[in-house]
Order: C-alpha cells, then sequence, then structure tokens
C-alpha cells in the first residue's frame, strides 16, 4: 500500500514538472509542448468514448494532421445521453460513415477561440452549417448545445467540450437501432 502511495506520489510529481517544463519554455514551438486535438482528448478521461468513436471512424489521422481545427467535442456524458442503443449502432463498422458524419459535423476549419465566435451560422468540415449563439444567461452554445470548457489548446487548433452530441441535419440516429 505504500509503495503504491510512492509510486502515484512520484507519477503525479513527474506529470506536474513535465507540465511546469511545457509551460515555462518559451522556446519550445507549440508543436512540441502541446499534442494534437487527438492526443489531448485521449489524455482526458472524459473524451473516452469521443476518442473511441473517433478511432471506429478512421478520423485519427485526419484530426492528427496540421489543421488547425475547432472541435466541439462532446464529453462522455453527451454521448452517454444519446438515446438507448444509438452510441452502440453508431460504434459498428457498417454506420462508419454515419459516425463520420457526425463527428466532422462538431469540427470547423480553422483554430477559433471562445472570444471569436461570433453569433450566426458557419460551415463545419462535414459541409453543413452549424448556428452558434451567445445568450447572456447560457453562455456559448452551438446548435443548443452548451460550450462547458473552451479554449483547451492543441499543437492543431483547439477543443471546445459540449454537452451535447450535435447531429447534422437529415440524420437519424434511431433508425440506426431499428435495423
Amino acid at each position: 500500500m505504500k509503495l503504491l502511495r510512492s509510486s502515484a506520489l512520484i507519477a503525479a510529481a513527474f506529470a506536474a514538472a513535465l507540465t511546469v517544463s511545457a509551460c515555462s519554455s518559451e522556446s519550445m514551438s507549440e508543436e512540441t509542448t502541446l499534442g494534437t486535438i487527438v492526443d489531448v482528448a485521449a489524455g482526458d478521461e472524459s473524451f473516452s468514448t469521443l476518442v473511441a468513436a473517433v478511432t471506429a471512424a478512421d478520423l485519427v489521422e485526419t484530426l492528427s494532421g496540421s489543421g488547425p481545427f475547432t472541435v466541439f467535442a462532446p464529453t462522455n456524458d453527451a454521448f452517454a445521453a444519446l438515446p438507448a442503443g444509438v452510441l452502440d449502432a453508431l460504434l459498428l463498422p457498417e454506420n462508419k460513415a454515419v459516425l463520420a458524419q457526425i463527428l466532422t459535423y462538431h469540427v470547423l476549419p480553422g483554430k477559433i477561440m471562445s472570444s471569436e465566435v461570433t453569433e450566426g451560422d458557419v460551415a463545419t468540415v462535414e459541409g453543413q452549417n452549424v448556428t452558434f449563439a451567445a445568450p447572456p444567461a447560457e453562455g456559448l452554445t452551438i446548435n443548443g448545445a452548451a460550450v462547458i470548457v473552451g479554449d483547451v489548446d492543441a499543437s492543431n487548433g483547439v477543443i471546445h467540450a459540449i454537452n451535447t452530441v450535435i447531429l447534422p441535419p437529415g440524420v437519424d440516429v434511431a433508425a440506426l437501432v431499428k435495423k
């Protein structure tokens, strides 16, 4: 037990040292101090479902590319809120195209920080528009999904965590469960 605690403390100290050195080294480029969007998401347990979905949709290489990208990343809770059976159906190989369509609907070309977002419609990588709103009481939303954590930097863009999976017009996820 004591060895386990010591190991955990050493690991935590090592992680803290890496974080401090990465943040304090101005001579290092952003690409060497930050991981890609996929790396950053994979390092945060609240995005484990998103990372599994990106992998199932064969989008890891794309979202690890040079970008830049802005990703509105649904959390695990957002995926869990989908109707029963939908997530399992989306992760099946035969639904890879629909999953890729849904995920790319969460991605904008370019790096857009939350302070740069303006209300209105913006084209996604998927090809259709999403709508931004910033009601004073609710904060920034995208198609009604609330941005719960914004401006998470990555070497190839930025991540904004959202509380809902947004669906492109014309995608009926309930039909996937009926197959």
